[in-house]
């Protein structure tokens, strides 16, 4: 059984397909943002928004937060638990 914050924020991703699309193009690996725009079909300026909107609510993390170009992105626990019950 998922807890109470699990479920919110499982319903906060499932009530946009930007952020829905954006987990499931992630995954288990490891992507630059050029990569889950192409895999997950949306354009990259707006994966921008959406990583940061999850960074936010700690369901993707960045791995090389100083880098300007070539950041990569990978689910949280988190992030990972809410795949799972997609």
């Amino acid at each position: 059984m998922l807890s109470n914050e699990l479920l919110i924020l499982r319903q906060y991703v499932l009530s946009s397909t930007y952020r829905t699309n954006t987990i499931k193009a992630i995954g288990d690996d490891v992507k630059i943002p050029t990569n889950i725009a192409k895999d997950s079909g949306i354009r990259t300026n707006h994966i921008s928004k959406v990583l940061s909107e999850l960074k936010n609510k700690d369901i993707v993390e960045c791995i090389n937060e100083e880098a300007r170009k070539g950041r990569l992105y990978r689910l949280t626990d988190i992030g990972k638990e809410i795949l799972a019950n997609l």
